[in-house]
């Protein structure tokens, strides 16, 4: 009967087990999207159940869920390392998210209802008001691209752009940490702006051609400077 038990224990998940995993797996993921965990740093289980104070096998299990979000690779002898992206790839993932996010600033032009054209503008708003807290801008910048993408109205254009989302997050800090960006940004946002409240649809994805390319080469920046130690 012991024997029993202890079979039970050791296999069965858990619900403690299960949350665990999860803020494992978010605690590793907000790690890598902010930095902290650079390309190519190595993730030990034990390092990190002992960093946060859980046992292995939810470390294991986070590790996996990252691995599935391409967010780490496995390595021979090495293990788990978080992916790096060489400059092919950063080129091939700004091409791609250029094409992605015009494709929805056409789209949105023709679709956003006047309370999503309003919203936007008043996200944008609220940026040009927080321009001195990096924090409340990346997260307002986000929102502003996201209720974009929903006002385009188009389900596969979500699932290519959550696929883009993904991997960027590898590059770490957002260029909107970048203070000249953010003063650059904040005009794009309202020439796309006006482009969508006219339903110009060719010169809102104009508009974020363009307002992607500046993004592109504030990242190619900021990740110079962090491989020779300078600050962006």
């Amino acid at each position: 009967m012991k024997r029993a038990k202890s079979f039970e224990n050791h296999d069965v998940d858990t619900p403690g087990r299960a949350l665990q995993g999860q803020n494992a797996y978010e605690r590793l993921f907000d790690e890598i999207s902010s930095g902290s965990l650079r390309p190519g740093t190595r993730l030990t289980e034990t390092e990190i159940a002992a960093r946060l104070a859980i046992s292995r096998t939810p470390v294991r299990e986070a590790i996996r869920r990252l691995e599935a979000d391409g967010l780490v690779v496995h390595q021979p002898r090495t293990g788990a390392v978080v992916r790096s992206l060489d400059y092919p790839e950063i080129m091939e993932l700004y091409e791609m998210r250029t094409v992605l996010e015009g494709t929805a600033a056409r789209l949105a032009a023709r679709a956003a209802s006047p309370v999503e054209l309003e919203e936007l503008r008043a996200i944008n708003q609220e940026m040009a008001a927080a321009t001195d807290d990096s924090a409340a801008l990346v997260r307002l910048n986000r929102q502003f691209h996201t209720r974009l993408l929903d006002a385009a109205r188009n389900r596969f254009l979500l699932k290519s752009m959550a696929s883009v989302k993904m991997t960027l997050m590898i590059l770490g800090p957002s260029s909107m940490e970048a203070p000249e960006r953010a003063r650059q940004a904040l005009q794009e946002h309202s020439t796309l702006l006006d482009a969508l409240v006219a339903r110009d649809g060719a010169a809102a994805e104009t508009a974020m051609r363009d307002h992607m390319e500046h993004a592109q080469l504030t990242r190619l920046r900021m990740l110079r400077q962090s491989d020779t130690g300078d600050r962006p």
